[in-house]
């Protein structure tokens, strides 16, 4: 429901008592519950309820007592809103901490497994392991990036996804209504990102701007961002621009499903580049995914392979690379000079019996006038 000042005065003056204070006036509740169902997160905690300088854990507790309906990652996401106090703010921090922290958090393993000889035998360019002066300078290149190109974006990122209609309210929506909304964005970003991918590897933008993300033959997960700081940026338009596109047209969107369709995405360009592919790895169970196998050969041949997420592009479009790739055009050429070649035999072959039908009736036609 949508409350004007009056309204908020009596949530002010009704949430500053407990609910047993009112227990025997008849609808107080139920008023309570409604009025605190839908909200902004920082309405659930305002200052006349929990005193200034309080700490996150005191509005976590307060929002807690006044709407136990949220689950704990509502009540964390409604509290962190409420004790920042800005918005822009809010959503600025969480957003890039979280980008770190699944970044390089999610290319520690690959670290470790690069480290252990163990796991070179799933290694799929086993003669090229990274070493820490290289992981190194990586580091170094990607954090710059991450400050000087990310940063700014993500700042801009809470004004643009308001205006939008992004919401930041709790609770949040069904994880169905996020599911469907992340498989769109996935489809979507890839079809983006193999376009973009491709033309970078016309032979100018390819020189000036793509080949500092091709330094490494084998790719390893921290080398997923190591790019131009122009291609970071025009290749995280299909990431973050593409949801706030489809929230123009769907409104039904929230910045809770923004941070899992990126935090999934970022697992995904760190797992195809980490250069292992095990018996589990996901493109063995889902054929069309793309994964390490699929991208580590476009770091080796140094093309083909353009799409991030799925394969479908690349076979379309006939820009596969590797073995498999190859050995199936082959086969197609094969295929099509044998169908070729098998054509020309049936015309000749034709041409042939037409012309000895065509001698027999001249030798008829001969017998027929002498006799």
């Amino acid at each position: 429901m949508q409350r004007g000042d009056g309204l908020d005065s009596v949530l002010l003056c009704l949430t500053a008592h407990s609910p047993a204070d009112f227990a025997g006036v008849p609808g107080v509740l139920a008023i309570l519950a409604d009025l605190k169902l839908g909200t902004r997160p920082a309405e659930l905690s305002n200052s006349t309820f929990v005193p200034d300088g309080a700490t996150y854990w005191a509005h976590y507790d307060h929002i807690s007592e006044i709407n136990g309906s949220f689950n704990i990652f509502e009540k964390m996401w409604a509290a962190w809103y409420a004790w920042i106090a800005n918005d822009v703010l809010a959503t600025g921090i969480m957003s890039f901490v979280m980008h770190e922290l699944v970044y390089f958090g999610r290319s520690l393993p690959w670290m470790i497994c690069d480290a252990i000889p163990y796991f070179q035998k799933w290694k799929i360019q086993d003669q090229k392991i990274p070493n820490a002066a290289q992981q190194w300078r990586c580091i170094k290149s990607v954090l710059f990036t991450h400050c000087v190109i990310e940063l700014p974006q993500i700042w801009l990122f809470h004004p643009l996804a308001k205006a939008a209609g992004m919401s930041t309210d709790v609770p949040f929506p069904a994880w169905t209504t996020m599911a469907f909304q992340i498989a769109i964005f996935f489809v979507l970003e890839d079809a983006w990102h193999y376009w973009l991918h491709r033309l970078f590897h016309w032979g100018p933008l390819y020189k000036s701007i793509h080949k500092i993300h091709h330094e490494h033959s084998a790719p390893f997960g921290l080398a997923a961002e190591y790019a131009h700081p122009l291609e970071v940026l025009t290749l995280g338009i299909g990431t973050v621009f593409i949801p706030i596109g489809y929230c123009w047209f769907v409104p039904d969107f929230h910045v809770m499903t923004m941070y899992i369709w990126i935090c999934l995405r970022l697992f995904q360009a760190i797992d195809a580049h980490s250069g292992y592919d095990f018996p589990w790895s996901l493109h063995h169970f889902i054929p069309f995914w793309a994964g390490a196998s699929h991208h580590d050969v476009h770091h080796e041949k140094f093309i083909g392979n353009y799409a991030s997420s799925f394969r479908w592009w690349d076979y379309m479009l006939d820009t596969e690379a590797g073995p498999e790739a190859q050995q199936r055009r082959r086969d197609k050429k094969r295929a099509e000079r044998d169908a070729k070649a098998l054509a020309e035999q049936q015309r000749l072959s034709m041409e042939s019996m037409g012309k000895d039908a065509a001698v027999m009736g001249s030798q008829i036609a001969v017998e027929k006038k002498t006799s």
